[in-house]
């Protein structure tokens, strides 16, 4: 089942691909740059994901000796219960019996709630640390489709297709509108990678609230890739000098 999941060598290799694109057409550009950040991004990703998928080792050691230890504390608790259980069917069991009896299981409650919380401790570690290293990747994410946002916010479709109109503090750029159309087309395909490779942690961790963070750049990415198509759509709609 290839096509039921997301391959990050097909992601990682789309990246490099958008880069050469993004170079030939702009190679002074800083929008190189963001694709290159993109691109490490994406190889850290794989890592991150693989380590966050492996079961970390000191924690089941640290578990499975809590284990040890409540099945030792159990035992002991057991040989002392020995004696006023053989008193109690024996015969009539004495105050002291049956008060040496409840302590006993009083004794081998606390030991198995103790134990259980401890493991439990331990185990939630893990997840939790696992998760806050997935948060913080995914925020470098979402912190690089903001990048990607500012290099698109000063490209005024009107003030290129109309530089007439341009004012003495408006930004100042040299591109022709095909060239505009281009350079918002690559930041929308880079918001959309950037949204793949967070997605890439919610197909693997399977962490609910990691999952509800990439379904947030997932949203921010698609509502800022609608800002972009439409200042796209403003110069594509523009007609051509002479036009009729």
């Amino acid at each position: 089942m290839p096509y039921r999941r997301i391959d990050p060598a097909a992601v990682q290799k789309t990246i490099d691909r958008l880069g050469l694109r993004i170079a030939e057409r702009f190679p002074a550009r800083g929008l190189n740059d963001v694709c290159a950040e993109l691109a490490a991004a994406a190889i850290d990703a794989e890592a991150r994901i693989a380590n966050l998928q492996s079961p970390w080792l000191w924690v089941r050691a640290v578990s499975a000796a809590l284990a040890l230890c409540g099945c030792a504390a159990l035992a002991a608790v057991a040989m002392r219960l020995q004696t006023p259980i053989l008193h109690a069917l024996g015969g009539p069991a004495t105050e002291t019996a049956v008060l040496d009896l409840v302590s006993g299981v009083e004794a081998a409650v606390n030991v198995l709630i103790l134990g259980g919380a401890g493991i439990f401790f331990v185990l939630r570690h893990e997840e939790r640390a696992k998760r806050a290293k997935a948060l913080a990747a995914l925020h470098e994410l979402r912190s690089l489709a903001h990048v990607v946002d500012m290099h698109q916010l000063t490209k005024d479709p009107l003030l290129i297709t109309n530089p007439e109109k341009r004012t003495a503090a408006a930004p100042k750029d040299t591109m022709t509108p095909f060239e505009l159309v281009r350079y918002l087309d690559y930041c929308a395909e880079l918001l959309s990678l950037i949204a793949k490779v967070a997605a890439l942690y919610a197909e693997r961790v399977q962490d609910p609230v990691v999952i509800e963070a990439v379904n947030d750049i997932e949203t921010m990415t698609t509502n800022l890739s609608r800002k972009i198509w439409q200042k796209i759509s403003l110069v594509e709609d523009k007609p051509a000098p002479g036009a009729a």
